[in-house]
């Protein structure tokens, strides 16, 4: 075998990276907990600029359609620099009205019904304080009402509340500095998604004349390729959850009028905002709507659980599959692992984000199977 200059200097260059690649996962594996906290020291820098990216690709959605109609073959400059401009702050006003409207519709009979509970709790012990033994002792559980020291408790309440006076205030405090921070954080992240998306088509050219002047030609080709996929598949999954959950709202709410469910158009907006987290959003609104149920018929909150669960079968195996179709090409096991982790890394940011993460990643190990494959066919065939 004959060793060029060419193929000795391209050998040594591979040998280094391979060595100093083999030194720093050494030294990482020696000092995981300097990584782990450097790495989450940087999560916590970066995540702003993280969520203003999330909040742009949100917002490019409906923004991408107002663009595509709103003056589409008018070839006067002024009315197309102002294109983006309205698009933005129609998409941005359709997303807060949405917000605002459910946040309008639901808030106020959740607290009614928190009042409910709680004026049900006082009026109960209430009535137990004014009850004699004989009374207390037919009721189930009576000799326990009888036998507690009512004065006692009082007193050993009272007594952790004044001990855990210092640590309540402690907390406030350190709620409201959080408050104040994520307030701060999320006005970086804002207008930073505003610059994302009234530059997007310079950055988007710049990203790709970066790629392909600094990267390897294979690589990079394959680098946009990964984006274009990403893009699409947020989109389509996007666009897709959306109308799964308007339809599942509506249908809730329909329902709930048939049935004679009580708060049918709060709980219908409710379900269909929350189900656009896949998989368990649903039950999550579901879970709030069989609450402010409990609190004014209890046997109807049963009979709610029954309808959602009936529902959401309708929803799984007819609606979601028809809705979705090849939308978003990820099996159900692995849209429930990816709703899991992504909640646990960024809340309901990363829940909404996980699937068409999780579905590009799908898509291109696919692609790289498959082209692996019949690389190793066609070896075989020379073979």
């Amino acid at each position: 075998m004959n060793f060029t200059y060419e193929k000795i200097k391209k050998l040594t260059r591979w040998l280094i990276g391979i060595t100093t690649a083999c030194i720093l996962i050494f030294l990482g594996v020696q000092n995981i907990d300097v990584v782990a906290n450097a790495v989450s020291w940087a999560t916590e820098l970066i995540m702003p600029l993280i969520l203003g990216f999330a909040l742009a690709l949100i917002l490019n959605m409906p923004m991408r359609f107002f663009e595509s109609h709103i003056w589409s073959k008018t070839n006067k400059k002024g009315l197309q620099k102002l294109r983006r401009p309205l698009s933005f702050i129609i998409s941005l006003v359709l997303i807060i009205g949405i917000l605002v409207g459910v946040v309008w519709l639901v808030i106020p009979e959740l607290v009614e019904a928190i009042k409910v509970i709680v004026q049900g709790v006082i009026g109960l012990v209430n009535r137990l304080s004014g009850m004699s033994e004989a009374e207390l002792a037919e009721l189930p559980l009576g000799s326990v009402l009888i036998n507690t020291d009512w004065n006692k408790l009082l007193d050993s309440l009272q007594t952790w509340l004044k001990n855990q006076s210092g640590t309540i205030v402690n907390t406030a405090v350190g709620t409201i500095t959080s408050l104040v921070g994520g307030i701060y954080d999320f006005f970086i992240s804002f207008v930073f998604a505003i610059y994302i998306l009234f530059s997007k088509d310079k950055l988007k050219a710049q990203a790709k004349r970066m790629i392909r002047v600094w990267l390897p030609k294979s690589f990079g080709e394959w680098s946009i390729h990964a984006a274009s996929v990403a893009n699409q598949n947020f989109s389509n999954f996007i666009s897709g959850q959306s109308l799964e959950a308007v339809i599942l709202g509506v249908l809730c709410m329909i329902g709930m009028w048939i049935f004679g469910f009580p708060y049918a158009p709060m709980i219908g907006a409710l379900v269909g905002v929350t189900a656009l987290i896949p998989v368990v959003g649903a039950f999550i609104g579901a879970g709030v709507g069989a609450f402010m149920i409990l609190t004014v018929e209890p046997m109807k909150a049963v009979f709610f659980i029954i309808f959602i669960l009936v529902l959401q079968q309708l929803e799984e195996n007819l609606i979601y599959p028809r809705v979705m179709g090849s939308r978003v090409n990820l099996p159900g096991m692995w849209i429930l692992a990816a709703v899991t982790v992504g909640g646990g890394i960024a809340g309901p940011v990363g829940m909404l984000l996980s699937v068409p993460i999780a579905s590009t990643a799908y898509v291109l190990i696919k692609e790289a199977t498959i082209n692996r494959e019949q690389k190793i066919e066609k070896r075989n065939e020379n073979e």
